[in-house]
């Protein structure tokens, strides 16, 4: 592996296979946040299950942590490397002819993504993590106010999404999210050397996918917030 990572191709293969990962994870994440919207009861078993899994907590968590961090810490770096090798910053710039908006800003765009993670993990991840094993208090993941739903989850997404600035920094984060996927599949395609007749029809797939996600998780926002006010 380490020496994969020496060359500049094999750091972009495993950049463009660290992203796919992601994308998984980031389609399963949709699923239980849309039930959030259809069934406050399912929202809270599945996360539940997925918060109590042993599998899921000893086994995949820790590996999709790892993947986050590989995945930003590597997209630096490459940036990085790829800006100090140009040896003119574009002194004729023109515009999408030396490259789109998207790929001469996935750094920035991969920054604010990376800085949503840490803001969702500090309203969701770490406090679970002081019930179940600092606290040692399962009871803690229960709802006092709504004993009928059994778990609080669904209770503490839906009061996040009440204050207004929040949820605009989700949308945000969302909309960037969206741009840096659709450049992010191209390159991950490129990198992993996909080319045969089959392509034309994948770009339309994972195009639509980088558009319709974000989408999906702007509406929930939304839907929370908006159906609060009307409450």
């Amino acid at each position: 592996m380490s020496g994969l990572l020496k060359s500049s191709i094999g750091r972009k293969v495993a950049m463009a296979l660290s992203g796919l990962f992601l994308v998984v994870f980031l389609t399963q994440h949709f699923i239980i946040n849309l039930s959030s919207v259809l069934s406050p009861e399912i929202f809270n078993t599945w996360s539940h299950f997925m918060g109590t899994n042993g599998l899921v907590q000893v086994g995949l968590q820790p590996v999709l942590i790892f993947g986050v961090i590989f995945h930003f810490v590597m997209g630096i770096r490459l940036e990085l490397q790829n800006r100090s090798a140009r040896p003119v910053k574009y002194a004729n710039y023109k515009g999408s002819a030396a490259a789109n908006w998207m790929s001469r800003n996935m750094i920035y765009t991969g920054l604010v993504i990376l800085a949503f993670l840490a803001l969702h993990f500090y309203d969701f991840f770490i406090p679970e993590l002081t019930h179940k094993y600092v606290d040692g208090d399962m009871t803690g993941l229960l709802d006092p106010n709504n004993p009928a739903l059994g778990y609080k989850y669904f209770t503490e997404t839906v009061h996040k999404f009440e204050d207004p600035l929040r949820v605009g920094f989700y949308i945000v984060s969302f909309i960037l999210l969206m741009l840096h996927l659709l450049h992010g599949f191209q390159s991950s395609m490129q990198s992993i050397g996909f080319n045969n007749k089959y392509s034309k029809a994948l770009r339309v797939v994972t195009k639509t996918w980088a558009i319709l996600i974000p989408i999906g998780f702007i509406f929930i926002a939304l839907y929370h917030h908006f159906n609060q006010l009307a409450h």
